[in-house]
């Protein structure tokens, strides 16, 4: 390829390995700088003058600011794979280990070593694979994890992708995180939550609760028969097709008619929003007329 087709292919980006190997000379390179028509984003890293510097580019430039053999990871390989609409300001790339490429405004390196089914290459760049790439940004995304990686369960990846992947990396930056959000996804999410809702309410001190408490012909999550409040614990909408949609409503109406107040509550509510939680319990259980 000539320099311009690598320019053009890259956004405006181009390095000063990628500018040799088409025949060009550091000198040639220097006056393309001096002359206003390229400029220096990084140490041989270099941009179209004329050209704006795009998200695309900016991706671009921090991958060819760390290579040989770098990897963009992370929420910008989210954003390049099209999973969240917007490119973080900080572009990670992951390196292997021993490596120690210098720091980037803008750029994070991280240190360690990919397996080859971690990674893929798309639309010329090496960026993680996807089920690396929405386990790792579901855990960037904090309290908007969960209902990322559940919107990609449901239309980018499977959850045997994601633990396989997870196993891979055993031990990096995040991987406890991630086993937990994993264990909420697994088929075995409504268990983990109520026994993250049954912490909760022994660290509260409440009382009077049962697990699996039998009423009109339904078993509740948890219930507190005096007060007939029950606490119902939704997984992830992955899980959940149309008729399991209809029952749960049938069934909460049923409830309802026969007197309960009935609160709904999701692994996200119990994790990152405890208090809320609580609050709510403790106002259905004040307001509740005893059976």
């Amino acid at each position: 390829m000539d320099t311009d087709a690598i320019l053009r292919r890259q956004h405006g980006v181009i390095s000063l390995r990628q500018a040799i190997a088409t025949g060009l000379t550091p000198r040639g390179v220097h006056h393309r700088v001096a002359a206003g028509r390229w400029r220096r984003l990084y140490p041989r890293v270099f941009h179209r003058a004329d050209q704006e510097l795009s998200d695309t580019a900016r991706v671009w430039a921090a991958a060819l600011s760390a290579m040989p053999r770098a990897a963009v990871t992370g929420l910008a390989a989210a954003w390049w794979h099209g999973l969240v609409d917007e490119c973080p300001e900080e572009v990670e790339v992951t390196v292997a280990r021993g490596r120690q490429p210098a720091g980037r405004p803008g750029v994070r390196v991280r240190r360690r070593d990919l397996a080859d089914a971690d990674l893929v290459l798309s639309r010329f760049l090496w960026v993680s694979d996807v089920p690396l790439t929405v386990l790792e940004a579901a855990v960037e995304l904090g309290t908007e994890g969960p209902a990322f990686l559940d919107r990609m369960l449901q239309r980018r990846v499977r959850l045997e992708a994601l633990s396989r992947a997870h196993r891979r990396n055993l031990g990096r930056y995040g991987s406890a995180a991630a086993a937990g959000l994993l264990r909420a996804a697994a088929d075995g999410a409504a268990s983990e939550a109520e026994r993250q809702l049954v912490r909760l309410l022994r660290g509260a001190g409440l009382t009077g609760w049962q697990l699996g408490y039998a009423v009109s012909g339904y078993v509740l999550d948890l219930a507190f028969p005096a007060a007939r409040v029950a606490v119902e614990v939704d997984g992830w909408a992955w899980h959940s097709g149309v008729a399991e949609f209809r029952a749960d409503r049938r069934r909460q109406n049923a409830l309802v008619l026969g007197g309960w107040t009935v609160l709904r509550f999701t692994w996200d509510d119990l994790v990152h929003h405890p208090n809320a939680v609580l609050t709510q319990i403790h106002a259905a259980l004040a307001a509740a007329t005893p059976a």
